[in-house]
């Protein structure tokens, strides 16, 4: 099935509800949803010459045009590719390598930013600014009939970082994608037409995955002005779309009832916040339920399991006689309706409850494996289970609590951060000899990236070169907040740094 039968079934059955909002102004209903993006569709097969399972990159702010664009794309048959926003030139450009993408949408500032791309790659042919008069003519082309296409045929390509080399593309098919979404039923909540989710955070990750449930069942998708988290429109955007629903990350939820701008605020219309990509501390889900209410629900996924791994439902988080409600809390929840999930030892044994291993699923929604990397995908997927890289353990109930992440990733602000990728930056300037890069505690984003840095001799080095070197290379989010200037990295007898007790120097 071709998961834009989803906009076609929906804009059939209910044609006049409004499906696309920026703000509060409503700019389409799901029948001019439908034909836009059918319009489009037909340009991109015709006019542009696109060919079913070309990739398509969308590199965009959130913005309104982001659906009709990713719609047009699966109606068309080819591939979408979303792309961080915030990524670095040098990212963007590998990703749209490594795809071979043919074309890309982007807003108008990012699209001005990757025009020198055009002449560096071979592949890429084209890049349309959302928000000009020549992608605006696109949609009035013929409208392109919804194109026939194998459940197993990729539909997503999601770019997921390692620890060690370059980003990976995760390959989700059309299957993978309606497997989230009626996961998302079975296991997050249900919606009635003119519900609403309002992406406050990024449509090209996990909140852009939950808005596909809301367009099976008639809901808006709403696009805040601002493209992005300001908790002071977030509020207003609640007072006024009723029954409204967010995916967050744990540090949007707490600079949400943090802001000034929330004394007062009329929440009554919240429905429902998914929150995920991060740890959410038990105190700090006890202040939010305090705040909202117990309207909350926690996914544990990743991107080559999309949204979807273990759960703590609402009926979970409003249990307050449960007797180990502390311990449930603290946990993501129990494994998914659609998916089965395991912890194993080092050789892929189960291990006991309690006893903490590596957590490995599988099911309809994990990918098809990495893109162009067959390495890296008999790897993950060895014994036909997604191998997580998290370490974590099963309790007599079946909750899952998350103890640590085997790959040192860092997640700040609901956006993995991957240490390696910045040492190997930072490693390029002369002045350094060594570099560690850990995750600090931060009370607003989750974690911060601190540097340890051992200078070369006779080196001058200052926090203000190396962070101008930093961000040179890769995404400004992505560099460290504090650089530490140490001698020597604590090391083990095999050579290998300790990270563990770096961590350990930063709660000193």
């Amino acid at each position: 099935m071709n998961i834009a039968r989803l906009l076609a079934r929906t804009a059939a059955t209910y044609p006049a509800l409004p499906a696309l909002a920026y703000g509060k102004k409503i700019v389409a209903n799901y029948r001019e949803f439908a034909d836009q993006a059918a319009g489009l569709a037909g340009a991109l097969r015709g006019r542009l010459g696109l060919n079913p399972g070309d990739r398509v990159a969308l590199i965009m702010k959130n913005h309104p045009e982001y659906w009709i664009a990713l719609f047009a794309v699966w109606r068309a048959g080819l591939v979408a590719v979303p792309v961080n926003a915030k990524l670095h030139l040098n990212e963007f450009r590998y990703i749209l390598e490594n795809c071979g993408s043919r074309l890309v949408f982007a807003t108008a500032e990012l699209a001005a930013e990757l025009a020198s791309l055009a002449k560096e790659l071979p592949t890429l042919e084209t890049i349309l600014s959302v928000e000009d008069a020549a992608y605006q003519a696109l949609k009035q082309e013929p409208a392109l009939p919804l194109q026939d296409v194998d459940g197993d045929d990729l539909a997503w390509l999601f770019y997921t970082s390692g620890t060690t080399g370059k980003p990976k593309g995760a390959m989700l098919s059309h299957r993978n994608l309606l497997a989230a979404t009626l996961s998302y039923f079975a296991d997050v909540t249900s919606h009635d037409p003119g519900d609403c989710i309002i992406h406050a955070a990024p449509q090209t990750h996990g909140s852009g995955l939950y808005g596909l449930p809301l367009i099976a069942k008639g809901g808006i998708q709403v696009t805040p002005e601002s493209g992005g988290f300001d908790p002071a429109e977030t509020l207003g955007l609640i007072a006024h779309y009723p029954n409204s629903c967010f995916f967050f990350a744990p540090t949007m939820v707490h600079r949400l009832i943090s802001s000034p701008a929330f004394d007062g605020a009329d929440t009554r219309n919240l429905k429902v916040i998914v929150y995920g990509g991060g740890p959410m501390y038990e105190a700090d889900i006890r202040r939010a339920i305090a705040a909202l209410g117990p309207r909350f629900v926690q996914i544990y996924g990743q991107g080559e399991s999309p949204m979807t791994i273990t759960g703590l439902t609402m009926a979970m988080i409003r249990d307050e006689q449960h007797p180990r409600r502390s311990e449930i809390l603290a946990s993501v929840g129990v494994e998914r309706t659609d998916v089965e999930v395991r912890v194993v030892d080092a050789n892929d044994n189960p291990v006991p409850v309690g006893e903490v291993g590596e957590v490995v699923v599988r099911g309809d929604v994990v990918m098809k494996g990495y893109w162009q990397n067959a390495e890296a995908t008999e790897e993950t997927l060895r014994g036909g289970w997604l191998h997580t890289g998290d370490m974590g353990c099963f309790d007599e109930e079946g909750f899952l609590t998350l103890k640590d992440r085997s790959k040192d990733m860092i997640i700040s602000g609901g956006t993995n951060i991957y240490p390696r990728e910045i040492e190997e930056a930072l490693l390029t300037h002369p002045g350094v000899a060594e570099i560690s890069v850990v995750g600090r505690y931060h009370p607003d984003w989750g974690e911060e990236v601190v540097a340890f840095v051992v200078p070369r001799e006779g080196a001058a080095l200052t926090p203000e070169t190396l962070d101008r070197h930093c961000t040179e290379q890769i995404a400004r989010f992505k560099r460290p907040k504090e650089y530490i200037f140490i001698d020597e990295l604590p090391k083990n007898n095999y050579g290998k740094v300790l990270k563990t007790e770096l961590r350990e120097r930063l709660k000193r």
